[in-house]
């Protein structure tokens, strides 16, 4: 294949991908509850068609560089492929698994088999990112910031797979600083979502009795902001007793704890601390019935271990209290998410404690999994806005959802 018989190829291909977002954007627009109507707009489902068409040429040329084409042209395992190719199996072979079920759903590789063998499907392409790239910025730049992450990673991830450096340091090093903060920010079109859609979880679900909230995993605290100018346009804000902040990275948590000061009018009203989810809470300064709420956006997946770390949210909650998470729901298991292609790179991530029943792989959960997981846990009334399973019967690759949770008492 040549040159230029690729282009009208990744043309092609992109099109295809973007000709089903009016009537995906339609769908939504029965589905999705009133106060999600305005965050996931037809705009909003062209720019996720967009980054998705991104993600995967990244994963073409990242498939390509680590010599995964030729690994798969007699049918091999993910096993296979990364002892063929002298990858590090410890890092590699989640990642590895992970690139060639993308590539299969793109039909670049064929997946046989009960023991999920691959073979490449002839003459891999070679598409240009840059091209979506460009169409992003003309739609709507404000999901730049998830691109320019997604293209600095990709320049690592041979390395990675090859052993010669962390995906913790590709990820983290401080000369990626300023990708996070523009990351995980409400001024990134595309992280903006899950920070909005969890501020309506919490906007339906804060007790009318309010509360202390906990925050897990803030981050750089764009999701407080999201949670608290939320409950402000509602007349709310003052059923918040109490915000406690809570991050493990000391350099998010100044970041996080600047933008929620700079932002609050009640200075003492806010509290900022570190706070490791995989440690017994009581250890760190959360006693037992000590908040109304406790709230995380995209962190509880990262737990080591689910069940310990929902049965410590558990414990904290005074009776009647309220779990909210806003995560990326899995469609089914095996389906890959693009956000995926970045964070395999972590080992909390790629590599959690497993459980046969919600916990059966690495990365995000379906929301068969997160219920499994949460009633396990002693929770009751576990809901979903929106109604996800019913979302994704109609628009299989939509995955932004707040879950809410009571416990019994």
């Amino acid at each position: 294949m040549s040159e230029t018989d690729e282009v009208p190829l990744a043309e092609s291909a992109l099109e295809a991908r973007l000709a089903d977002v009016s009537t995906d954007a339609a769908a939504l627009r029965v589905l999705l509850p009133a106060e999600l109507q305005p965050l996931i707009s037809d705009a909003v489902v062209r720019s996720h068609k967009l980054y998705e068409e991104f993600v995967d040429r990244l994963v073409l040329r990242v498939a390509r560089e680590t010599g995964l084409e030729a690994a798969t042209r007699e049918p091999a395992s993910p096993a296979e492929v990364v002892a063929r190719l002298g990858l590090e199996a410890r890092r590699a072979l989640a990642p590895v698994d992970w690139i060639l079920r993308r590539l299969a759903a793109r039909r670049t590789v064929e997946e046989s088999g009960t023991a999920r063998r691959f073979r490449s499907c002839g003459a891999w392409p070679a598409p240009d990112p840059a091209p979506v790239r460009e169409e992003q910025r003309r739609h709507d730049p404000s999901w730049l910031p998830s691109y320019t992450l997604a293209e600095t990673v990709a320049q690592d991830y041979p390395a990675f797979l090859r052993g010669e450096i962390a995906g913790e340091e590709v990820l983290f090093a401080p000369r990626r600083w300023r990708l996070w903060v523009d990351y995980f920010s409400n001024a990134n079109g595309q992280y903006a979502v899950s920070n909005h859609v969890g501020a309506v979880g919490v906007g339906r679900w804060l007790p009318r009795a309010g509360g202390v909230i906990l925050e897990i995993g803030g981050g750089l605290g764009s999701g407080a902001l999201a949670v608290l100018e939320r409950l402000e346009a509602a007349g709310r804000i003052g059923d918040v007793r109490a915000y406690r902040f809570t991050e493990l990275v000391p350099a998010f948590l100044r970041r996080g704890q600047q933008a929620l000061e700079g932002r609050s009018r009640r200075p003492g009203w806010l509290r900022c601390d570190p706070l490791d989810m995989n440690r017994p809470f009581g250890d760190q300064g959360v006693r037992p019935g000590d908040v109304s709420v406790v709230y995380a956006v995209n962190a509880l997946h990262v737990a080591h271990d689910l069940a310990f770390t929902l049965g410590e949210i558990r414990r904290a909650l005074v009776p009647g209290g309220q779990l909210i998470v806003s995560e990326c729901v899995r469609p089914h298991s095996g389906q890959t998410i693009y956000a995926e292609f970045i964070f395999n790179l972590m080992e909390t991530f790629r590599a959690p404690r497993l459980h046969p029943a919600y916990r059966p792989a690495g990365g995000f959960l379906t929301a068969g999994e997160w219920r499994a997981a949460i009633e396990a846990a002693g929770f009751a009334d576990v809901r979903f806005v929106p109604d996800i399973v019913r979302v994704q019967e109609r628009v299989p690759d939509y995955f932004a959802a707040a879950i809410g949770a009571t416990r019994p008492g």
